[in-house]
């Protein structure tokens, strides 16, 4: 069993949570089915830094939150968890981590703070993904194809420029910026140190902001901080922008699956959320 494997009673409900009975071979198939379903599973979400409260990564940790607690996480948890799954059917598979640059201009160097995944299948390169909120892509993309792939959801490519590679998603006529990697291998002190940035710097986008995403069928669903959206393929976005504290616990517990946290400021945090927006 790999150093990071997850147990053998998690694997298990990890596997049912994503419609499997028994282990599924180390496909292509098979890989692109568990992106998928995880992302339509698992909510990205970012509860715990906006409650400023410490984000363990530890896989027992993540995985308790996850599976367990009703709960979902961002990259160092999400990606982390579908990699030690990967690695436990047998993929050829390891973190990388990039930057993001979504929303910026698509070189800017900014910190090294998302994890990802590289796998090796049959000699050819794809990375997965489980755990980049709104704009997730919600399939395997191959790595050293630089034309437009298509996705369960918009189509992507990636690009390659002295190194680094970006990837970029179709938005409408437009392409987006996503995140910007490389293949340098990581070990577990690097991605607790983004991770420490990302849940406690004050400069970070994740501290005291609330983000959360969910896949659907043809929809993406994304909550910022009081602003709902509900995002389809070919055709309008449905966007209301929250002002009540019932309404945005609704919300999560409704449109996203939250089993909420048990936290005496979980209220009034959301209420002052709501004030600021």
């Amino acid at each position: 069993m790999h150093q990071d494997s997850p147990s053998l009673s998690h694997s298990s409900l990890y596997l049912q949570r994503l419609g499997y009975d028994t282990p599924p071979a180390p496909t292509l198939e098979t890989l692109a089915q568990l992106q998928l379903r995880h992302v339509s599973t698992f909510v990205f979400e970012s509860l715990c830094t906006f409650l400023q409260v410490p984000v363990p990564i530890d896989l027992a940790s993540v995985e308790q939150k996850v599976l367990l607690n009703g709960r979902g996480g961002y990259c160092y948890e999400l990606n982390q968890m579908f990699l030690a799954l990967l690695q436990e059917l047998g993929f050829d598979a390891r973190g990388i981590t990039g930057r993001v640059v979504m929303g910026g201009p698509p070189d800017a160097l900014t910190a090294r703070t998302h994890r990802l995944t590289l796998v090796t299948l049959d000699g050819e390169r794809y990375i997965t993904d489980v755990g980049f909120g709104g704009m997730v892509p919600t399939s395997p993309l191959r790595l050293d194809d630089q034309a437009p792939q298509a996705t369960a959801h918009e189509p992507y490519r990636l690009t390659l420029n002295a190194g680094s590679y970006t990837l970029w998603a179709q938005v409408g006529e437009e392409w987006r910026g996503l995140y910007v990697f490389d293949l340098q291998p990581q070990s577990h002190f690097d991605y607790e140190i983004g991770n420490w940035y990302v849940s406690t710097h004050p400069d970070s986008p994740f501290l005291g902001q609330l983000k959360v995403a969910l896949i659907g069928p043809g929809l993406r669903r994304t909550l910022n901080n009081a602003h709902y959206a509900v995002h389809h393929l070919g055709r309008d976005s449905e966007k209301r922008r929250i002002t009540d504290v019932d309404e945005l616990l609704a919300v999560l517990q409704e449109a996203f699956g939250l089993r909420l946290p048990e936290h005496p400021q979980l209220r009034p945090k959301l209420a002052q959320l709501l004030a600021d927006t």
